[in-house]
């Protein structure tokens, strides 16, 4: 992995990423382009490292989509923790593009109810009244497109 430091970190995780993927988008109607931001949870919903979310859309270029990003898991270990989209009325899809990890949902706040690995093209769906979480379980770098919907009640 290339050296990252706080001067050249958002550079240096979209160069590592392009190692493994194609990061261009072309939004409708207009020039293609790659990532609009980078964004740097340290920690992600509480759990552990760091993961980076590679922002491929300005806000308002999806319709009903909040999210359309790649989020980055570095290093083993690197975790998104348990979280839910239930208050904003959200649900999402993850698709694997590199990597492995081990993800995991719980039906409420107290009760695991599945495990599952997840390699390259594994895609899961969370329910907004669900909690989620992934894990990075390889020295790979785990990549995944995260797309998040909005299912109004």
């Amino acid at each position: 992995m290339p050296s990252i430091t706080p001067e050249n970190e958002n550079a240096k995780i979209i160069e590592l990423v392009s190692q493994y993927i194609d990061l261009s988008v072309t939004p409708f109607s207009k020039s293609e382009r790659t990532v609009v931001r980078v964004d740097k949870r340290d920690p992600m919903y509480g759990g552990n490292g760091i993961v980076y979310l590679l922002q491929m859309f300005d806000e308002g270029e999806l319709t009903n989509n909040r999210i359309g990003a790649y989020m980055v898991f570095c290093n083993k270990g690197d975790e998104a923790g348990f979280h839910t989209h239930g208050t904003r009325h959200e649900e999402e899809l993850y698709i694997v593009m590199h990597g492995e990890g081990e993800y995991t949902e719980m039906t409420k706040k107290d009760g695991i109810i599945r495990k599952k690995t997840l390699t390259k093209g594994s895609i899961t769906a969370m329910s907004g009244e669900g909690f989620h979480s992934l894990i990075n379980t390889t020295d790979e770098i785990l990549i995944v497109f995260v797309i998040t919907t909005n299912n109004p009640k």
